[in-house]
């Protein structure tokens, strides 16, 4: 079964989001994405200074098996990308929580309260 923090919030879509002290918002896909892509050989990361919307597919993450649209769980500027996945994808695979794709200066922080908590996506995912 997918390790499902609970520290996190979680959207339909399978990505995750950590609130940080400063107020940005850290973005990576679930445990429970990275088990069924597959092996990821592929993290496109956003443009830094790119506004998106809340659940506006942001990046494309390819596996062996499929690709996948990576959506922002909150609306705002993306200020942050981890390059590293960009240069090690099979990273997300190894630990999908510690391997974040990119991080959010929120619009409209609110929007996290409108998110899964991990009891919620535990049961989305039928866990």
């Amino acid at each position: 079964m997918a390790n499902i923090p609970d520290n996190l919030k979680y959207t339909e879509s399978d990505e995750w989001a950590r609130l940080e002290a400063d107020g940005t918002v850290t973005v990576g896909i679930t445990d429970f994405a990275q088990e069924s892509l597959g092996d990821i050989v592929f993290v496109e990361l956003p443009d830094t200074g790119r506004t998106v919307a809340a659940d506006e597919a942001s990046t494309v993450i390819e596996s062996v098996k499929a690709a996948a649209d990576v959506h922002s769980p909150v609306s705002g500027e993306i200020i942050e990308t981890n390059e590293e996945v960009s240069g090690s994808p099979d990273l997300v695979n190894a630990d999908a929580y510690g391997n974040w794709l990119f991080r959010v200066k929120p619009s409209n922080a609110a929007e996290l309260d409108k998110l899964l908590n991990a009891e919620q996506y535990a049961k989305k995912i039928g866990g």
